[in-house]
Parts: C-alpha cells; structure tokens; sequence
C-alpha cells in the first residue's frame, strides 16, 4: 500500500525526528552506561505533547488517530528503545483503555495529567500464572459498599516502579471466567493497599523499568471501573490491538535506523583493498533488510488505517507486531555481522539494539500467540 500523511502528520514527523537526532541521540549511550532517562529529555518530550499522542485535545492531549501513533513511534524507534519503551508504554497501552472506554468523569479527571506528563501510566494484565494465557488471573476484586477490594500481584510491568496510575484486570466472577468475569479498574499509585514490587534486572531496555505491583485489600473507588464491568478481557484485546501496531512501528524505526549505520559502515570499512560494501555477500544482507522493513511498514500502516476506518483489525495488528519483530531482530542480527567485532561492543549502539530487539519478539503478546490469533481469524474467514 502507499503510505501517505496530509501536512499536518509530515509536520509532526519531522518535529520528532529532529527531538530524537538532535536531543535524544547524544544521550543514547549515556542512558545505556547509567541505566536511567536524564530528566531534561522527558521534560523536553512533555513540552512537545509527544505524552498526549493518544489522547483527545479536548483533555489536553493531541489526539493523533492510530495512524498519526505509527508515524511518530516509528521515529522514535530510531533512537534508544528504553526511552522509547517509557512513552510507549504510558501513550499505547497506558492510556488507551481509559480514552476508548473510560467514562467521562474519568477522563475529565485523569486524562490532562496524563497528557501533560505529569501523571505516568502503565499497563498491568501480566501475572506469574498469567503471560500468554491472559484469562488465567488471580489478581481478584471483590465489591465493597463503593469501593471495589483488589488483591494479587502483577508483574512484568513496564513503568511500573515510576507510573501514577494503572490499568488493572482483575477477576470479577471466577465462574464466568473470560466471558463476564474479568473486569479493567484504573488504580492510582496512592491507594491503600498499592505498593511496587520487586524491580526486574533485564537484558535491555535500559533506562525503561518493570517491576511487580501488589495489591493487598487494595480500595478502589467504583467510579474507576474502565468500561463495563465483566468486560475486560474484551476491553485488554482492543487496547492490546492498538498496542501492537505502536509496537510493529517502533521496531520499523529500529530497523531503519540499523539499514542507516550498516549501509555507513560497510562504505567506510576496507578489507582486502576495498570497502566491504563491494562484496556481495554485504550487498545482500542490505537488501533483506531493507526489503524485509518496507514490507514490515506496509503491514504496520495497513493495520493502522483499518483501525483507524473503524474495524477490529485484529488480524491485521497480529500479523505487523509478529512480522515487524522478527525483521527486526533479522535486521540486528545481520547488522552485528556486518560490523563484525565492532558490532559486539557494547559502545557501538548496533550492539543495544541487538539486545534491545529480543523483548519485542515476547511482549505485548508472544509472537507464537500472534500465530494462534492470525490462524483462527483465517479459519473464521474461510468458513464464512
């Protein structure tokens, strides 16, 4: 499909790609070595309204449509993914629940904080008994008077020990299970009974955390139930749709920024009397890569257009998340082998982006569990 944006979204493509060349880029590194965001750049993406992507202006946000999302995270993709992974996380998932299915009381309170940045969000559906198997909860609620009581753990959470606010699922109705029984709550970092749990050490993703969150007789006043209650699990589908389209477009932005460095290095390094970009064997690994992230972006804009006229497109989110993250550890892999020993060391960024891409393969749903959403949608297809 051709991919074009009116004045207005090329406007805002080109405001981000100069934040991430000129202001987040000669930081890379130094969020790599001391595993932490410089506070500066976060307060210069506030600024920028890029906390708000998701939500409306009419709450203080920019409103941008599913589409306007990809164009932007595709170019934050470029630089390092553990500040990319902070926004992502509070402007996808974090937020997308309260602004498709919240009720306007709490939008009007939570969502101009949000849009601001002065309210982080996070996203907590994972559990130890719960990862790709998302309808076996054991975080349970259970309705008090006017409060709802939240008990059990999440964990794998990503924003988790900085977040202000949460979109939680809990069990509502263990008979009902999925069908009924789950419910979204959006719980504040401030409740009684919240507290953050063990921080995760990882393999990438520096500078971006995760951590288990606790609920012990946490209170939850009614009127943050996100949606319909029973509902959840539906509603987790819809905001995960969305999520992995964001997530198949920043690792677009990945593999463009890797195509760059690789195309630049083979040019310059000389072996045998002439750079290694004369030898086939470099030419061809160019082109798989640069073939490979254009069929990656057409199925990520593909999704995202649909969306955006209104269908489900689960199918279609599924297939860019699942493709877009394989080509993006292809394109890692080979961009190692083209820097050879240079692109094991860890002060070349083609190394962080090497382990960088080894998450998206896993979060915001495995792509074995994509394959299973792709294959039923295909069999409902044929059979209609």
């Amino acid at each position: 499909m051709l991919v074009t944006f009116n004045e207005e979204l090329e406007q805002m493509k080109t405001m981000v790609r100069d934040f991430v060349e000129y202001e987040v880029e000669p930081y890379a590194q130094q969020i790599e070595e001391e595993d932490s965001i410089p506070e500066h750049l976060v307060e210069k993406a506030k600024e920028l309204g890029i906390f708000g992507l998701s939500i409306p202006e009419a709450y203080g946000g920019i409103g941008l449509n599913t589409v306007g999302k990809a164009i932007v995270l595709e170019q934050l993709g470029r630089t390092h993914n553990g500040f990319v992974s902070l926004i992502s996380a509070h402007t996808g998932i974090g937020s997308t629940g309260i602004v498709k299915l919240g009720s306007e009381a709490l939008k009007e309170k939570y969502l101009p904080d949000m849009a601001a940045g002065r309210k982080i969000a996070a996203f907590a559906l994972s559990e130890p008994g719960a990862g790709s198997d998302a309808t076996n909860l054991s975080t349970k609620a259970v309705k008090k008077g006017d409060k709802w009581i939240l008990n059990g753990m999440k964990h794998f959470i990503t924003n988790g020990p900085i977040a202000d606010v949460f979109t939680v699922f809990a069990i509502t109705d263990k008979e009902k299970g999925a069908k009924g029984g789950i419910t979204a709550f959006l719980v504040e970092k401030d409740f009684p009974g919240f507290s953050v749990g063990k921080v995760d050490k990882k393999m990438g993703l520096r500078g971006s955390f995760t951590s288990q969150i606790l609920f012990e007789d946490c209170e939850v006043p009614e009127e943050n139930v996100i949606g319909e209650v029973g509902e959840g699990y539906s509603s987790a589908l819809r905001i995960l749709g969305e999520g992995r389209v964001g997530l198949a477009a920043r690792s677009v932005g990945s593999c463009k920024k890797l195509i760059e460095m690789s195309a630049r290095y083979a040019q310059e390094r000389v072996q045998f009397g002439k750079p290694i970009a004369k030898n086939q064997g470099i030419q061809w690994m160019i082109a798989e890569m640069a073939t490979e992230t254009e069929a990656a972006r057409a199925l990520t804009y593909q999704a995202a257009s649909l969306i955006d006229s209104g269908k489900k497109a689960i199918k279609e989110a599924s297939m860019a998340k699942m493709f877009a993250t394989e080509v993006f550890n292809r394109v890692a892999d080979k961009a190692v082998q083209i820097h050879g020993g240079m692109g094991y060391i860890s002060e070349y960024p083609v190394e962080r982006f090497y382990r960088d891409a080894r998450i998206t393969k896993i979060y915001e749903g495995t792509n074995e569990i994509q394959k299973i959403i792709i294959a039923q949608r295909v069999f409902e297809e044929c059979v209609k």
